[in-house]
């Protein structure tokens, strides 16, 4: 068995492994040496990602997929306690051990990065895990999203290093202990289970507090929110502030758009400093920099770390180009709240120059469209035309009176060109008879809008 592997999980079984979170740390735990089992309600090249390293994964939720000498069941916060699976182990006493708490157990006695934010975590720990790999300091890694290939969101590298993807949404950080902890803003968003912005300040206080002692905290100085927090501190963690502030620790002083990709300067302990990063968009280049000031902080020379960020070209769903079809490109976006929204058209409409920009954009959750449409909608301005489909419920039960036209309403009133399409077949045929040579195509949203990109490419094709 390898180091470090606890042996409560040396014969897990996980329920939704083909998730982005649980299969990461499924993967980890057999390059460690467990016997990993698990199931999910489909197949997916992530599920035979897992199988290629010897993991059993069953297909759809069942108690027999259960093994009776399991060690444990990991799960997730999206796993109902009437789930078959979670039910026969309580029947044989097996624990079920949250998903966070496997993260936290494979980060022990490693030097952790802990990336937290409302927005950009998976961005800013995969170009971490990209530059220190790069660097060979061969990091170990936990990243909501795939950089390239089904099942390239984690690894367990023979490096002291840990950069690990720490989500707010459910709470699950405060399980976490980084030497380090990176926190790229705080704004209201998982309405299900925060109320308030005091609500979500303290929870990030109490992820801070989880930092080990000497250890130091990377944030925003420029987002509000980060910088309501830095004040409500009270200075017995180490902070390093980042961002285009006259009072930031490392400032950007300026990004400059180089078409897809942008070459940032910053000052850093008093002189400049400029490297490329290989995606386009301010907001990019300032993940960047947050990925720059942590890796300084756990002693990587900035000399080094800078250029090595230039390595990171992007991961799957973030602004990722898809293909291109009759001279129109499809590029797919994860961006669900309206912030995400806004950066990732501003970063399209940098890098563009005169094509049009068209969206196809799949509202995430009813709780989020309920607070959030109208500027969902806002955001939409920003994109020449745009087709909004159904609300892709995820884990929620739908809200009377909650619908997708709540998004279309605020943007026709903010002026926008946004038309409804409640049959997502109907969305190929749409934007090719809408798309002309040189235009782009961004499918926006954190559902299966993703899966409409080649679809779309095929109709266009032809």
């Amino acid at each position: 068995m390898a180091p470090g592997l606890p042996t409560a999980m040396d014969r897990p079984h996980f329920i939704g492994i083909g998730g982005a979170g649980m299969s990461g740390i499924a993967k980890i735990l057999a390059q460690r040496g467990a016997k990993v089992a698990g199931s999910d309600a489909k197949d997916s090249a992530t599920a035979e990602a897992l199988r290629a390293l010897g993991v059993t994964v069953h297909l759809g939720h069942a108690a027999a997929h259960l093994a009776d000498d399991a060690s444990c069941v990991v799960v997730s916060s999206a796993i109902r306690e009437d789930n078959p699976e979670l039910r026969r182990a309580a029947e044989l006493g097996i624990p079920a051990v949250h998903r966070s708490d496997a993260l936290a157990a494979l980060m022990d006695g490693l030097r952790p990065i802990a990336v937290a934010g409302t927005h950009g975590k998976t961005t800013t720990t995969s170009m971490l895990a990209v530059a220190l790999t790069e660097l060979g300091r061969e990091p170990s890694y936990a990243i909501g999203g795939d950089l390239d290939a089904p099942g390239s969101n984690a690894l367990h590298g023979a490096g002291e290093i840990f950069v690990a993807e720490a989500d707010e949404s459910d709470r699950s950080f405060h399980t976490y202990a980084p030497e380090v902890a990176i926190i790229l803003n705080v704004e209201l968003d998982h309405h299900a289970n925060y109320a308030s912005m005091e609500e979500i300040h303290e929870s990030f206080e109490t992820f801070v507090g989880r930092i080990v002692p000497g250890g130091t905290l990377v944030i925003s100085a420029d987002h509000e929110g980060a910088r309501e927090l830095t004040r409500r501190l009270d200075g017995s963690v180490r902070t390093v502030t980042y961002g285009e502030s006259a009072d930031a620790d490392v400032k950007v002083l300026s990004v400059v758009p180089q078409g897809l990709k942008s070459e940032v300067t910053v000052e850093l302990d008093g002189a400049p400093l400029t490297f490329t990063v290989s995606v386009p968009g301010r907001h990019y280049a300032h993940n960047a920099v947050a990925a720059l000031a942590a890796g300084v902080a756990l002693g990587v020379p900035a000399a080094e770390l800078a250029p090595a960020l230039a390595a990171y070209t992007g991961v799957k769903r973030r602004l990722q180009l898809k293909g291109e079809a009759a001279g129109v490109q499809v590029i797919d976006s994860y961006a669900h709240h309206p912030t995400e929204m806004t950066a990732d058209l501003e970063a399209m409409r940098s890098a563009a120059g005169d094509a049009r920009i068209l969206v196809v954009f799949q509202p995430h959750l009813f709780s989020r469209t309920r607070e959030l449409g109208k500027e969902m909608g806002q955001a939409l301005t920003l994109a020449d035309a745009s087709l909004v489909l159904d609300i892709y419920p995820a884990r929620e039960d739908p809200i009377p009176g909650v619908t997708s036209e709540l998004i279309i309403e605020a943007a026709r009133a903010a002026g926008a060109d946004v038309t409804a399409v409640h049959d997502a077949a109907e969305i190929p045929g749409a934007v090719a008879g809408m798309a002309k040579p040189g235009d782009l195509v961004l499918t926006m949203g954190a559902g299966d809008v993703t899966d409409l990109g080649p679809r779309i490419l095929d109709r266009l094709s032809n």
